[in-house]
């Protein structure tokens, strides 16, 4: 029953699905259960895949690519992006790092956030309109479970900066069996990809990784430890980095 719970937490968490409110009895289940996370990233990349290749039908690719990317964000409730906003602000702010912090958590939007924000976003829009049709469903699909996964890998190697709704998730996976869930979400992300992509899609996967050992080091660095807004952040720069790998290699 855990696992199911785990599982409709993470959907109704990443997306805007209303499968069930979210309070802390479902942030605790859908944090120990974070290795599902990679599964939700199939259903995410499989709706937003679909819509590409349905568009491309009528559409121009960079039409295609705007649309796509629109959706994926209206999907996911906007929550991701606006972490990146937040993740953007907190580097370009001057100070320690509460100081910083506490930028990132200030209601108003600088201009460290919209640059940071209109790079990956618009990166994104070029990449899903350059991915042939015949492998948009598949790129995206693997994009999705890699910034997934990265969210994954960045609780397990991150440490939280305050007490938050990150730190549920950095908690769940410092537990005991923390190891053993990344194994899992690893798993199942480098299944998918290789059924997908064959051997060139691990490099898609580890790509995502690479943002996410990164994002570590910047947000201790300059938060002392990861922020909700850095777990936002990571995995929109992820699905960017991923999808740069899947024109690069596939």
């Amino acid at each position: 029953m855990g696992l199911l719970k785990g599982l409709i937490g993470g959907l109704s968490f990443l997306t805007i699905i209303p499968v069930k409110r979210v309070d802390e009895n479902i942030l605790l289940e859908t944090a120990n259960h974070m290795y599902f996370f990679p599964l939700i990233g199939v259903s995410i990349g499989f709706l937003a895949g679909g819509f590409a290749w349905l568009l491309l039908n009528v559409f121009p690719k960079t039409v295609v690519g705007v649309l796509t990317i629109g959706f994926i964000l209206i999907f996911t409730g906007f929550h991701h992006t606006d972490g990146l906003l937040d993740f953007g602000d907190g580097l370009m702010a001057q100070g320690t790092p509460m100081e910083k912090v506490r930028v990132m958590k200030d209601s108003k939007i600088g201009t460290g956030g919209v640059c940071l924000t209109l790079i990956v976003v618009l990166t994104s829009i070029f990449c899903v309109s350059s991915i042939p049709q015949p492998i948009i469903l598949y790129g995206l699909i693997v994009s999705e479970v890699s910034a997934k996964f990265s969210m994954v890998v960045l609780a397990r190697v991150g440490k939280s900066a305050y007490r938050g709704l990150n730190t549920y998730f950095i908690d769940a996976m410092h537990k005991r069996l923390g190891d053993f869930k990344v194994a899992i979400a690893l798993g199942i992300s480098v299944v998918i990809a290789v059924f997908l992509f064959g051997v060139k899609g691990l490099a898609v996967v580890f790509s995502g990784v690479v943002v996410s050992l990164v994002l570590a080091g910047i947000s201790k660095r300059h938060f002392n430890g990861v922020t909700g807004d850095v777990f936002g952040a990571v995995n929109e720069i992820s699905r960017m980095v991923s999808l740069l790998t899947v024109l690069l290699v596939v």
